[in-house]
């Protein structure tokens, strides 16, 4: 008679809850797509949160409905449109959503905007799920099961040197002049908005890598790279470190995303600029 260890027994629990969790992400981000159907890019009546942050409509009603599509009773919840409630440092799987990640974009119709989605375990990135609705790009995974592009599996990037690699830039960092110091990388840099998108895109292998120099919140990156880490690929803080979500303050410095052959190439590139200088 053979009998399945304790350790088979604990993957293949995971491994349910995970799927699990993945349609409940799934059946979020379709009704996020219902939901921006009634709002018109470009021609979104926008108020500002502090300093120049922009918050419309379309924020708060994301919000409000991933949060009935996703929160259980024993979870914990973070977005970045709800009052944080410090009980979820005591929980084991917390949600980490923006609702909608790249507002400028959304309100100048921009199609760099999407509905981010991150469930952490402990900490650590599990599942995430973003979607893209002026593109009608879906990205969904988890770490046991691989990621899926519009249905389809999808690997990071293998490109294993980066001449001739495309890296993903933050659109303000660049309008802000910070990317100036990589004018004479062997890699194209392209501007984008949106940095849960552009995380999601390095996953799918759409494109090579990403790194942004300034800090940005867990929101902000929780689904990106769960993302990335479901695809084979990479990602860390900018300078050293691993990623631990779900702390007091939600703030995280920057961060590199790239396929996993990039890893070497990339960090050594950033490492070797001393005098790096980050927003």
């Amino acid at each position: 008679m053979h009998t399945r260890s304790p350790k088979k027994l604990g993957e293949n629990h995971l491994n349910q809850l995970i799927g699990e969790f993945l349609h409940r992400i799934d059946v979020a981000l379709h009704e996020a797509c219902a939901i921006f159907e009634h709002f018109t890019p470009g021609k979104v009546a926008t108020e500002y949160k502090s300093g120049s942050d922009p918050v419309t409509e379309a924020d708060r009603q994301l919000d409000s409905a991933l949060r009935k599509a996703l929160l259980r009773d024993g979870e914990g919840w973070l977005s970045e449109e709800s009052v944080d409630d410090s009980s979820r440092l005591e929980k084991q799987y917390v949600w980490i959503v923006d609702p909608l990640d790249g507002t400028r974009e959304f309100v100048t119709g921009i199609p760099e905007f999407c509905a981010s989605i991150g469930l952490v375990k402990d900490g650590q990135p599990i599942a995430g799920g973003i979607c893209n609705p002026a593109t009608g790009e879906f990205f969904l995974g988890s770490i046991t099961g691989g990621l899926q592009y519009n249905g389809n599996p999808k690997q990071a990037s293998s490109r294993s040197e980066l001449q001739g690699a495309t890296v993903l830039a933050s659109r303000s960092e660049v309008k802000r002049g910070e990317w100036k110091q990589f004018e004479d990388a062997p890699f194209k840099v392209t501007p984008m908005g949106s940095v849960a998108y552009k995380l999601a895109r390095v996953a799918a292998g759409l494109d090579d890598a990403t790194f942004t120099l300034t800090p940005k919140n867990e929101w902000d990156i929780a689904a990106g790279i769960a993302l990335v880490l479901s695809a084979g690929g990479f990602a860390r803080p900018l300078h050293q470190g691993r990623f631990v979500f779900n702390q007091r303050s939600p703030l995280l410095p920057g961060l590199i995303a790239c396929g996993a052959g990039l890893r070497e190439p990339l960090t050594e590139f950033l490492g070797s600029r001393d005098q790096i200088q980050v927003g």
